[in-house]
């Protein structure tokens, strides 16, 4: 491919990544093209000099295909600079997001104040985006919680030594994949790796995926894990009376769903007395409207186009009620556990108004504290892999799970009279 067709290439993935087109049928391809260049922009920018370097120095300079290919490189290049100072801007959004909803004085709770180390550019991470390994981190993998095959297995991260780990705060991580696709091997990796290497137990799932297996398995098998974690975790050195959730886009609306209705009955057929309780939900870039309720486009176009005929299997119009329960912001009460409802503005999938109103409703509704960070310059799926923003927004989900942990056993604490040094200090 000659220079010109490289840049012109470059520049129009570029130019989606900015600025993305919205709509239900350009969404899906502007989201396939546009969120690995926003989320590799420093090594696409480092390649693109390179390219240009290679082109210059072989004296090619002259001629209108040459002019206008390094015209290209130039407006690429003040696209993609413009994407990682984005990404960088991302941890004070994310901070003043936790401090709006948790209150100034929430760093008290967390094990130390962050420091500017702690919230600087995590560079190194860039050089292997897909290297998950970590030597912090022990996994036992395909735990099964079902008898579901594959569907019903299970991973857990544990820290890694041989010191036992008694009580400590639990993690559960439901992947995406719009509930048809999707493995628990593929998704919340940085976040599980950070948290087990602290001392938190970190278990990730797979469940039944649609088409073969309609609405409601996915939930059905998500309360089904919780109830196993409840039942087992402590073996594992966990604490089964404190679990957190997280998921992101079908595993976000999973994670919502699943905090908002312990002990449902219809969605824990043959467990229906189980505990399903979580204390804290951390839904990434989820959907919180099945029914259409909201009115927004983008959640009606979805409910009819894909939810119906591939996911639940029957129509809104024929079973309005169906996707009424399957709607996380119709199922808010006061009762709901503390939200961090994280979302990217440039969401071409599935609409930041959606969690914007869903934590709007939770505000409005629950007593609980609740978090919303809206992350500019952000496409979906952003944190599946190392990033800038990716690692800023691990980083302070973490300092929010601390924070909710440390928070909820000093609780504990208060209520039973035991001395804080006499509680188990994992996380």
């Amino acid at each position: 491919m000659s220079f010109l067709r490289r840049q012109t290439v470059l520049a129009a993935l570029v130019a989606n990544a900015v600025r993305p087109p919205r709509g239900r049928r350009a969404g899906l391809p502007a989201f396939f093209a546009g969120m690995l260049v926003s989320e590799t922009a420093p090594q696409v920018l480092a390649l693109t000099a390179l390219d240009v370097a290679t082109h210059v120095t072989r004296g090619r300079r002259a001629g209108v295909r040459a002019k206008a290919g390094l015209a290209l490189a130039g407006a690429s290049a003040l696209g993609l600079a413009r994407m990682v100072q984005q990404s960088r801007k991302v941890a004070d959004e994310l901070e003043e997001a936790l401090v709006e909803g948790l209150g100034v004085d929430y760093v008290e709770q967390l094990d130390q104040v962050p420091d500017p180390a702690d919230l600087a550019t995590p560079w190194r991470r860039l050089a292997r985006p897909f290297d998950f390994a970590d030597e912090g981190v022990r996994v036992i993998r395909n735990v099964a919680y079902s008898d579901a095959g594959r569907r019903g297995a299970l991973d857990i991260y544990l820290p890694a030594g041989e010191d036992a780990i008694k009580d400590a705060p639990v993690l559960l991580q439901v992947h995406g994949g719009a509930w048809t696709v999707g493995d628990k091997e593929h998704q919340g990796r940085p976040l599980m790796n950070q948290m087990a290497a602290k001392g938190w137990v970190c278990v990730a799932i797979n469940y039944r995926l649609s088409p073969r297996d309609p609405w409601p398995a996915h939930i059905v098998d998500v309360k089904r894990a919780i109830a196993w974690i409840k039942a087992n975790i402590a073996e594992l050195g966990g604490d089964p009376d404190y679990l957190a959730i997280t998921g992101g886009s079908a595993g976000g609306h999973l994670t919502a769903l699943a905090a908002l209705t312990p002990g449902d009955p219809e969605f824990q057929p043959g467990f229906e007395d189980a505990d399903t309780s979580v204390q804290a939900a951390v839904p990434f870039y989820g959907i919180y409207d099945f029914a259409g309720s909201t009115g927004l486009t983008n959640a009606i176009g979805m409910r009819d186009a894909f939810l119906g005929p591939r996911v639940m299997q029957t129509t809104w119009q024929d079973a309005p009620d169906v996707y009424e329960a399957a709607s996380p912001i119709l199922r808010i009460t006061a009762d709901a556990p503390d939200f961090f409802v994280i979302h990217g503005e440039l969401d071409t999938l599935v609409a930041v108004d959606q969690a914007r109103l869903f934590a709007a409703e939770l505000r409005r509704t629950s007593k609980k504290s609740v978090v919303l960070a809206e992350l500019p310059g952000t496409q979906h799926a952003f944190d599946v892999f190392h990033s800038i923003r990716s690692g800023h927004t691990v980083r302070a989900v973490d300092r929010y799970l601390t924070w909710h942990w440390n928070t909820w056993r000093h609780g504990l604490e208060a209520d039973s009279g035991v001395e804080p040094e006499e509680m188990s200090d994992a996380g």
